[in-house]
This record gives C-alpha cells, sequence and structure tokens, in this order.
C-alpha cells in the first residue's frame, strides 16, 4: 500500500490546524500502524513513553483532551479534581467520530472544531520530542512539550496513575 492512500481528509484537516497555530514541523505517513501505542513505538521507532496519546473524556457532559505520555494511565479522580468536576467518563469510539471525525488510534491533539480544555500529563516534559497522531492511524507528528503547551493552550499537571 503506497502511504499516500494514508493521506486522508482528516489527516489534511490536522494539518491545517497545525499550519494555522505556526507549527513548523511535518506529518510523516507509514504504511504501519499507530493503531496502539505498543504500535507506534514500533512504526517510528521510538520508546512508547516518547507516544502522545490524545484521549477525550467527558466531564460533567463536557469534552476534554487528555494528553498522555504512551505509557501512562489517566486518573480519572485527578482529571476531575482539577477540572472540578463531578462525573467522568471516557468518551467512546461513536462520540469522538460522530463530533470530531477522528477514529480512535489517529485521535490528534489539535484540529477540532471546538476549543476544549487541554490536560497534560506531566511526564511529557521528560522527552524533547513525542510523536503523536494527525488524524488516523498510519499519519503522525513530532511536537516538544513547549510547542504542545503552545498548539493546546493545555495545562501541564499530574494526571497518572501511580
Amino acid at each position: 500500500m503506497n502511504a499516500d492512500q494514508h493521506y486522508t481528509e482528516e489527516v489534511q484537516r490536522v494539518w491545517e490546524k497545525l499550519k494555522e497555530l505556526g507549527y513548523e514541523g511535518e506529518i510523516l505517513v507509514s504504511d504501519k500502524t499507530i493503531f496502539t501505542v505498543e504500535d507506534a513505538s514500533r512504526a517510528i521507532g521510538v520508546p512508547e513513553e516518547h507516544i502522545l496519546k490524545s484521549l477525550i473524556f467527558l466531564v460533567d457532559g463536557e469534552p476534554v483532551l487528555v494528553l498522555m505520555s504512551g505509557s501512562n494511565k489517566v486518573d480519572i479522580k485527578k482529571v476531575k479534581k482539577a477540572l472540578g468536576g463531578r462525573k467522568i467518563k471516557m468518551a467512546g469510539p461513536d462520540y469522538i467520530e460522530e463530533n470530531f471525525g477522528y477514529k480512535v488510534g489517529g485521535v490528534p491533539p489539535v484540529g477540532y472544531n471546538i476549543k476544549m480544555n487541554a490536560l497534560i500529563d506531566e511526564d511529557v516534559r521528560k522527552y524533547d520530542i513525542l510523536w503523536a497522531a494527525a488524524g488516523n492511524d498510519h499519519a503522525f507528528f513530532p511536537i516538544s512539550p513547549d510547542e504542545l503547551v503552545r498548539l493546546t493552550g493545555g495545562t501541564i499537571l499530574d494526571i497518572k496513575k501511580q
């Protein structure tokens, strides 16, 4: 399969948002899937902790972007507390696709039609470069922790399970 076949409308949407925000890097496309952290680690050739997981949670019904180092798990109680929420649940694949147009495995940290709160796992600061999904399970891009904060307007805090 040709890598060009993986440069979809979703990837183009992420690319346009990245350019609009002043990102100076590039989107890379692989024939290998990046569907899971393990897949991404193998496809890109970096340790799992360098993969950026972009997750969407619903806090009191409002979508929130939670960005994690690949090897970490989210502590939903910490997320709920950080946002002063009462109810929290992970958004399902159907919700994400219907509301944002991305499938699980390709959920990016940018490229949404609404402004979402973004919470960023403090462990991302341990790495010079993270690798984020760019709209589908074959496209990704490098980003520094500082650039991630700038592009998402996110807040870095301790939101991982111990």
